[in-house]
């Protein structure tokens, strides 16, 4: 094959013929793969968690991970045999890589990052500094406000947004998007559906997009290519239980804070006078625009994030603010799955020590008793046994979110807090961990207090919440995420 073909014709863009792929024990992980995108077009890759959709980026892109070996294919680029060498991909690529948060330097503001890729390729100072500015306001991002901020500083959409201005800053004959819409609220998600558009528009580059939201898909890409089939949840062998040794939950909430009011890092008011109850059982969601302070709510909950004024009761008793002050049960009755868990992580420790650590030290497991334990979180969030003996960098961002949440629950949380935990999961996929937390709010009185921006996630809840104007108000309509 010569090149991506239109009409029977050749033209220039990117093809892969028989793409093979293998892990660390020889098995594919991607195998045979075929496909093609010409200049002016908008290929997506769709398929459950762990298809294999970051693997055929990463592979083309000449960086897979340690662990994983390209043992076959073909990859062309403009109808020429495509050595993806760094200095091409400094040339000719953009990426937005699924952790956004991680992804960007923590020592750079949000128009450093931006800037990078431009200073890379040389333009003069003037002119990359206004396209940066530029392409920070087209991400609906106010320079003002924006460009001076450190990572630490940005919401998760935030980020996500930033990491995409400085993906297309140099115009790149290549742009490579791995999930880049899953933190975005509705209205920032148009803002990036729009700016991939207009690219599409110029017919002049090509662009890769991994995506499970199929409205993103349907509205962009001109071919799709589905890798995998949806996995099948395995039944645990015994029950997953959540709050069992928390002790006995009192009538009313699990969960009280009143008067709670937070400030982002730079000192400024983010939140004022809020006040959150959640009963046991009870599944309520919180929603709201990028950067309202929503992910800030539950870290500060969870006592990783400065509280100006306010209180909390947990099970009953008062709740210290930093985790350092928590008790060991005030530490096993309050569990936080982060909207970033590749940084949660640890990339040196395999995903059973992940899992062991709080078996061990919050419920008090011994060795075999934690390693079976944890052996039965995987199969309870639909992952083979094999996912104990991987480390975080060899497992898809889909499969990263669910090790995050066996890990939550591995300490039999009265309350979990979830950051967006559906967001790198298929649809199928997201279905089935939603329904392993109604089991668990209806057999073990487990309580989620939840920030999506997807509304399934929302019309599950009992009740939903929304962050307007640094207050929180109370929607009975659990299906209105806008």
């Amino acid at each position: 094959m010569s090149g991506p073909a239109v009409n029977g014709r050749a033209v220039d863009g990117l093809t892969v013929s028989g793409l093979t792929v293998t892990g660390p024990d020889g098995t594919p992980v991607v195998r045979d793969l075929g496909l093609s995108a010409a200049r002016g077009e908008v290929l997506a890759l769709t398929g459950p968690s762990g298809a294999g959709k970051t693997t055929v980026l990463r592979a083309v892109l000449g960086e897979l991970p340690p662990g994983l070996t390209r043992v076959a294919g073909r990859i062309e680029w403009d109808r020429a045999r495509l050595h993806a060498t760094r200095r091409w991909r400094r040339r000719h690529v953009g990426y937005l890589g699924q952790d956004p948060s991680s992804a960007l330097h923590p020592l750079l503001t949000a128009r450093a990052a931006v800037l990078e890729p431009l200073r890379a390729l040389g333009w003069p100072r003037p002119a990359r500094l206004a396209r940066a500015e530029r392409m920070l306001t087209e991400a609906g991002l106010d320079p003002a406000e924006f460009a001076d901020r450190l990572p630490h500083q940005l919401s998760g959409g935030q980020a996500q947004r930033v990491a995409l201005a400085r993906a297309l800053a140099a115009d790149p004959d290549l742009l490579v998007l791995d999930e880049p819409t899953s933190a975005l609220d509705p209205a920032a998600l148009e803002t990036a559906v729009t700016l991939i558009r207009r690219r599409r528009a110029e017919g002049r580059s090509v662009t890769l997009i991994v995506s499970h939201d199929d409205s993103v898909v349907i509205g962009l890409a001109d071919r799709v290519v589905r890798l995998g089939a949806l996995p099948a949840f395995p039944a645990p062998t015994s029950p997953v239980t959540a709050g069992g040794a928390c002790g006995t939950r009192p009538a009313d909430a699990v969960l009280a804070v009143g008067g709670l009011s937070l400030d982002r890092p730079d000192g400024a008011p983010l939140l004022s006078g809020v006040q959150v109850t959640i009963a046991p059982g009870e599944f309520v969601a919180v929603l709201g625009p990028s950067g309202c302070g929503k992910s800030t709510l539950l870290r500060a909950l969870a006592g990783l994030h400065p509280v100006r004024a306010g209180g909390a009761t947990l099970l009953g008793e008062p709740l210290p603010w930093p985790v350092r002050d928590r008790s060991v049960r005030a530490l096993r009755a309050l569990a936080l799955v982060g909207q970033d868990p590749l940084a949660a992580l640890n990339p040196a420790r395999p995903v059973s020590a992940a899992l062991r650590r709080p078996l061990r030290l919050l419920r008090g497991l011994g060795r075999a008793a934690a390693t079976t334990e944890a052996d039965r979180l995987l199969a309870a969030v639909g992952l083979p046994a094999d996912t104990a003996h991987r480390y975080p960098a060899a497992l898809s961002g889909g499969q990263r979110q669910r090790v995050a949440l066996a890990r939550a629950l591995a300490a039999d949380p009265a309350v979990l807090l979830a950051d967006e935990i559906t967001a790198a999961l298929d649809t199928g996929t997201a279905e089935r961990v939603l329904d392993l937390l109604d089991r668990l709010r209806r057999d073990t009185a487990l309580a989620v207090l939840a920030v999506t921006h997807d509304k399934t996630v929302a019309a599950r809840a009992d009740r939903v919440l929304r962050i307007d104007h640094s207050m929180i108000n109370e929607r009975r309509k659990t299906t209105d995420v806008r």
